[in-house]
């Protein structure tokens, strides 16, 4: 090996690659506990798990390529991503795990941190008050019952591998659990709502695109504030503030 790789690194968390093995260090303990439980029970493929030693987590690399990144080029097929809607699928109809996940907020809990991040935005500058305005009554049609499933909790493209057209892993389960698939299907599409169409094909029901743009908003807003305390940035081309731009 040649080097290590610093694939992502913030106060919380940080994964390093080393030749073909990842290494996750975590300060909370709970969240590899729900992903290595998650991965075991999911029934689509998952990367196998090499060894633990808290705060360590080491998992082998998945053969392929990711479908993209949100804010830049879908690097996958029509085909690899209906492949990906129909691995979601499968995931959405199996048994549900033992507890909630990120997905699972209930609506009360997320109608409450959506209004205190839209007034952090705004009080703050951060961004244009009728941008916040337009999301947060975008966002609403989000908040509403659904029925439980099993959810990844943090479906970025990002997160699922493929090789040609067939799905050869999703990572990164901390935040799996009990949810509303929509979240899904909604964080899975960010940024890239021109395989909208594909997604659903391959995940084979009708899905309320409107809900959709619900979830977009929902979580755009929600994020700003981390990902900017973390070091990322939200204002980047097709990144979260681009997304709530287009809804408006």
């Amino acid at each position: 090996m040649d080097e290590v790789e610093v694939v992502v690194a913030h106060s919380e968390r940080a994964t390093l690659r080393v030749g073909d093995v990842f290494l996750k260090v975590d300060v909370d303990q709970a969240r590899i506990d729900v992903e290595v439980e998650a991965m075991s029970l999911a029934p689509v493929p998952t990367p196998k798990v090499l060894w633990r030693k808290p705060p360590v987590l080491a998992i082998a690399a998945l053969p392929g390529t990711t479908l993209g990144r949100l804010g830049g080029p879908s690097t996958g097929s029509s085909a690899a991503w209906a492949a990906a809607g129909a691995a979601i699928r499968r995931l959405h109809e199996a048994p549900l795990p033992p507890r909630p996940g990120r997905a699972g907020r209930s609506i009360v809990a997320l109608a409450a941190e959506l209004d205190d991040e839209c007034e952090w935005l705004v009080t703050n500058g951060v961004l244009p008050a009728d941008l916040v305005t337009r999301n947060r009554q975008v966002a609403e049609a989000a908040l509403r019952p659904w029925t439980p499933a099993f959810t990844h909790g943090d479906l970025q493209v990002a997160h699922v591998f493929v090789d040609g057209d067939e799905v050869t892993g999703i990572i990164d389960w901390s935040e799996a659990g009990q949810g509303a698939a929509l979240y899904d299907l909604a964080t899975f599409t960010l940024g890239h709502e021109e395989h909208f169409d594909d997604v659903i094909a391959g995940y084979g029901t009708e899905i309320d695109l409107d809900v959709i743009h619900a979830w977009w908003s929902l979580r755009s807003l929600l994020a700003v504030r981390w990902l900017k305390e973390h070091g990322f940035d939200p204002f980047a081309p097709g990144c979260e503030v681009d997304v709530l731009r287009s809804l408006m």
